[in-house]
């Protein structure tokens, strides 16, 4: 997990290839909304359909990475990063946070606790590292690396 100082093309375009090195799993496709930092979409008076020219697109390109956009004013297609998006506001809030850093400290701590110890209904009632370690398993052609350093609820 690293944060970034705003939402801006440099700076989605610097987390793809921060994921791509990191993620011990091959990137097929990413589901973006329709930020300026992610498309050339245009909505409003000035409708335009993606150029696939915009940075980003150029880099999910530029490794094999397929870029979908999710349709316009559909919250629901982005069901669990929403969902995922409301637990993060609300761990801070919990938390008296003086600096900056004591909130990335924090939501630091929350994104291990998350992958590692809290059961997901959409994953059957297991952690997220469960099905990912399942998926090397059954289909390791589709990691590039080992999945370390995941304990499991008890370590």
């Amino acid at each position: 997990m690293r944060f970034y100082p705003a939402q801006a093309a440099a700076n989605a375009r610097r987390f793809l290839r921060d994921l791509e090195r990191a993620a011990p799993m091959k990137i097929a496709r990413v589901l973006t909304d329709n930020g300026k930092a992610l498309t050339d979409r245009l909505f409003g008076l000035r409708k335009r359909v993606a150029t696939g020219q915009h940075a980003f697109d150029l880099l999910c390109a530029d490794l094999g990475i397929e870029h979908r956009l999710a349709p316009p004013m559909r919250p629901q297609t982005n069901g669990m990063v929403e969902r995922f998006n409301v637990r993060n506001e609300d761990v801070p809030q919990r938390q008296r946070i003086q600096r900056g850093e004591d909130l990335e400290q924090t939501l630091l701590r929350y994104a291990q606790l998350y992958k590692k110890q809290l059961p997901q209904s959409a994953l059957k009632g297991q952690t997220p590292v469960g099905p990912l370690r399942d998926w090397r398993r059954h289909r390791p052609e589709l990691f590039r690396k080992r999945i370390c350093n995941l304990a499991g609820c008890d370590s």
